[in-house]
């Protein structure tokens, strides 16, 4: 057998240290293509900031997206139900979210990975594994204050990010979530999620280290705007560890920014 490059097994002996420390090591082996796309990938899946909400627009006048109104048990219903785009024929499972629903924390991803779909919560296996770690490091517990949910409810068999038209179809459910939580904080894990949420695809590492604002989707009624930090998805993290430094930097942000809204 040929040995690995020099590069590749100094590449091999980063991961398993960045795995060792947040003790997914050696539980964690890397498989094939990932069910959630890196951020540099993600970019496929966003459009022109005018497209997306202009989809938003017309989804947020279908009659499933008459979410406005309606109560947690109603809205899970709905979302379970829901076949408006084609991703709910190959989905398992919808994947509504899970956690407290008067959090102050909400974090968002993209949508869910095959591991979500097969245990019906956002943030299972071992990327689920690791934003617990990352939770824990700020102080903070899966559950307790924090609600997970995804932008987009099921992702079927497609391995890419979710595109526009189907972001636009499921965001009135993420509207609703959030207008019913009410969180002080959102937290946006990786680029299709920030996109969705600024409703703007913008350049990737100029959204990481800030403060940003959302205001709410398109035809929103939300009272007021919520800080939103922007980081890396925990699966794109176990993928590229050199990014773990920077996500470090963004949770601690939120961190800060959550102690400053309560200070207030």
């Amino acid at each position: 057998m040929n040995a690995l490059p020099v590069t590749d097994v100094e590449s091999a002996r980063r991961r398993e240290d960045m795995l060792r420390e947040l003790n997914l090591y050696p539980l964690w082996q890397r498989r094939h293509a990932p069910a959630i796309a890196s951020e540099p990938e993600a970019a496929a899946v966003s459009q022109a900031a005018a497209e997306l909400r202009a989809e938003q627009a017309v989804a947020s006048e279908t009659p499933h997206a008459d979410t406005g109104n309606l109560g947690w048990v109603e809205l899970k219903q709905r979302v379970q139900a829901c076949s408006a785009c084609g991703l709910r024929a190959g989905c398992m499972q919808t994947v509504f979210g899970s956690g407290d629903e008067n959090a102050g924390w909400l974090f968002v991803g993209s949508w869910p990975s095959e591991d979500d779909e097969a245990k019906g919560e956002p943030f299972a296996g071992q990327a689920g594994q690791l934003l617990d770690n990352m939770l824990a490091a700020i102080g903070v517990k899966r559950g307790v204050n924090v609600y997970l949910a995804n932008v987009v409810k099921c992702s079927g068999s497609i391995k890419r990010g979710p595109q526009a038209d189907e972001i636009a179809q499921c965001s009135p459910y993420l509207s609703r979530q959030i207008q019913l939580i009410q969180p002080k904080i959102m937290v946006a894990l990786g680029h299709a999620a920030a996109t969705a949420l600024l409703g703007a695809d913008r350049e990737w590492h100029g959204l990481l280290g800030k403060v940003h604002s959302f205001g709410g989707f398109a035809k929103d009624t939300s009272p007021q705007a919520i800080p939103l930090i922007i980081t890396h998805h925990p699966a794109a993290l176990l993928l590229a560890p050199q990014n773990k430094a920077q996500a470090w930097k963004d949770l601690c942000l939120a961190r800060d920014t959550m102690r400053g809204i309560k200070i207030k």
